[in-house]
């Protein structure tokens, strides 16, 4: 199988003033293909440690590919770097210093000296026009290997890697294998519950199944890889059926799909509305319906009221929007318990429930409403 590293490069990412999105849009791109990614670094603007990183990529994976630091300023060391990896020398393209003088030209500014340093590329080097930009790709090929390097503007690398560094890398590495994810969502039990009922199928080698814990939530990630997306799809389709059997009603929806329109959507089923308060949760449950924008959900409010008032304020809440449903949840982060009181009105009754969160204070929100919304989905699910 092609292998693959991903060297993200600028200072900045290092110290924490830009935020790496690169990466995760990269390795989306690199599994649909099929290829392995086996490490992910991020490296300062600094020319020597760029062309470590690079030759100790190499020795360790098929492909290479780099992002950032190919801008007109000094501290934009990577075509050197890139050079120096491969042990030759930057030649100048008149071609590019044309396209790059072109494209400066459409804001109606003459480009400055330093901007010619983009026209430098490593030689013997493949380079590819940047449509979007001023800093043109390359790709540099060593043996067997290639070095890709990209702009660190994520939609010039998202345009490049997409239209030109994709085809080539099929062609070059004749790849037709495809890496397929599915992601179950489960809520109600614990990452650790859910691997005592799944660990033997963790152990698979294709398709690979792994899990990843959040605040309530636990994402159960197939993996399958085939010659086609049809053989990968049954792979797929073996595994999560069995995981259905296993785990049940435990499992609320998959991929793209929320525990919040989940719940939306049942209540929409059974012809309810719904109204919700929340106590101390900083807009972590109504915030998260009002995005959804689902016509089930009528409105909410977030008064400070003690819990012993919780039931009264619920039920004035759902009479203040019409709604036949009403949920209402407290956390009270000022108690070492961290208690969390949970109230529902259905048009089947009144129900109550308490949780106590040991875990830590900054996910107390988002385990509550998660944890409350799934109670929600059930009581809802299971009428009729």
């Amino acid at each position: 199988m092609t292998s693959a590293e991903i060297i993200t490069i600028g200072t900045e990412l290092l110290l924490g003033e830009t935020a790496d999105t690169n990466t995760r849009f990269m390795a989306r791109v690199l599994r649909g293909l099929g290829i392995d990614l086996f490490r992910a670094q991020t490296i300062g603007d600094n020319a020597g440690r760029i062309s470590a990183a690079v030759r100790q990529g190499l020795e360790r994976a098929d492909i290479v590919i780099t992002t950032g630091g190919l801008g007109p300023t000094v501290d934009d060391p990577t075509r050197q770097a890139i050079a120096d990896s491969v042990s030759v020398g930057l030649e100048f393209h008149p071609e590019l210093w044309e396209q790059i003088t072109a494209r400066i030209a459409r804001y109606g500014r003459t480009p400055t000296g330093n901007q010619k340093r983009q026209a430098y590329i490593p030689k013997g080097a493949i380079v590819i026009e940047n449509p979007v930009g001023t800093a043109p790709a390359f790709i540099v090929e060593i043996g067997e290997h290639v070095v890709i390097s990209l702009p660190g503007v994520p939609r010039e690398m998202e345009t490049l890697l997409t239209d030109a560094i994709v085809p080539y890398l099929q062609k070059h590495f004749a790849l037709h294998a495809v890496l397929i994810i599915r992601t179950l969502h489960v809520s109600g039990l614990g990452e650790g519950m859910i691997d005592d009922q799944i660990g033997d199928l963790e152990t698979l080698a294709n398709p690979t199944v792994g899990l990843t814990a959040h605040s309530g939530v636990v994402d159960i990630r197939i993996a399958a890889k085939a010659e086609t997306k049809a053989e990968a799809d049954r792979m797929i389709a073996a595994v999560e059926q069995d995981l259905h059997t296993r785990l049940g009603g435990n499992i609320f929806g998959a991929d793209e799909c929320t525990l919040d329109s989940v719940v939306l959507d049942a209540l929409a089923q059974r012809g309810w509305t719904l109204a919700c308060l929340e106590v101390h949760l900083e807009g972590a449950l109504l915030a998260r319906f009002a995005r959804a924008g689902h016509p089930a959900y009528r409105g909410g409010s977030s008064p400070q009221v003690p819990p012993i008032a919780l039931a009264d304020e619920t039920e004035s809440i759902r009479k203040q929007y019409e709604a036949s449903s009403a949920l209402g949840i407290a956390y009270n982060p000022h108690d070492e318990k961290q208690d969390i009181d949970i109230f529902l009105i259905t048009p089947l009754g009144k129900f109550e429930h308490h949780l106590a969160y040991g875990g830590h204070p900054g996910n107390a929100r988002r385990w509550a409403v998660n944890m409350a919304l799934d109670w929600l989905r059930r009581n809802v699910q299971e009428v009729g």
